[in-house]
């Protein structure tokens, strides 16, 4: 087998956002959600902040 007819493997997958990213998305979301809190269309964003600090954890 030549290189051109040889399958490649995918390579390893990467992390995208590192645990400093989760803990500076969930501080900008958690910032929106004490400036919008009586709003009704909040609760995505509740949601995200909740996933965000899971995320974190791992």
């Amino acid at each position: 087998m030549t290189d051109t007819t040889m399958t490649r493997e995918p390579s390893r997958a990467r992390a995208v956002l590192s645990t400093e990213d989760f803990r500076l998305l969930k501080q900008a979301v958690h910032f929106y959600l004490k400036a919008h809190e009586d709003e009704p269309e909040v609760a995505p964003f509740v949601h995200l902040y909740h996933r965000l600090g899971t995320a974190a954890r791992r």
